[in-house]
């Protein structure tokens, strides 16, 4: 169970409308990298996770992520929020705009829509966290990417911020990935599933 503060991690206040920024920024919600598959890869990973320690870490990063897509959409809304057609026709925005108005709804900046595709939970911890580790670096590349073409600094400091937490997740995964390797047969933890094949655990987890 969660308790929910009603705050953003990191302030949200921006002043111009830009539609053209949320049509970049909205990757971060719905997009192969996005806060949404995040959350739900690392909530979804949690179960079958066999260090209790490591499952407890996808539970707390799964639900900071959920923070951070309330952040994302957070800029999305205040970008948008105040939109005219004709900005929106000019900003390249009117085709999001016919489908959906002003509301969120997950996609890629390319236009591609979330899917369950978007986030893997495969059921072994080594396969699990190394994908988690590879996500956190896609994600980050993905914030400086937005860093370097948004110029706009109500926009700038709340990626940045979000930027920084994606480093700090790839060093508890990568952490996380030691703990899980400490605990296993160090000759054999490639060639099993760990959470499957209980048999090569060398001690309690």
């Amino acid at each position: 169970m969660w308790t929910y503060e009603k705050r953003l991690q990191f302030p949200v206040n921006i002043k111009n409308t830009c539609p053209k920024t949320a049509s970049l920024i909205i990757s971060q919600f719905g997009g192969p990298d996005g806060e949404l598959a995040a959350s739900m890869r690392y909530l979804s990973q949690r179960y079958s996770m066999p260090c209790k320690e490591v499952g407890g870490l996808l539970t707390d990063i799964g639900t900071e992520e959920l923070g951070h897509l309330e952040m994302v959409c957070s800029i999305i809304y205040q970008l948008t929020k105040n939109l005219t057609t004709e900005q929106a026709k000019t900003a390249g925005f009117d085709v999001y705009y016919i489908d959906h108005t002003t509301a969120l709804w997950p996609t890629a900046a390319a236009g591609v829509p979330f899917n369950a595709c978007e986030f893997q939970s495969k059921g072994d911890a080594i396969t699990d966290l190394i994908e988690d580790l590879a996500a956190e670096q896609k994600a980050r590349t993905t914030y400086d990417n937005l860093i370097r073409v948004i110029t706009d600094p109500d926009v700038r400091e709340p990626l940045k911020f979000l930027r920084a937490r994606e480093v700090v997740h790839f060093q508890r995964f990568g952490e996380a990935l030691e703990n899980i390797k400490t605990t296993l047969n160090p000759k054999n933890y490639y060639y099993y599933n760990p959470e499957f094949d209980k048999q090569f655990v060398k001690k309690e987890m």
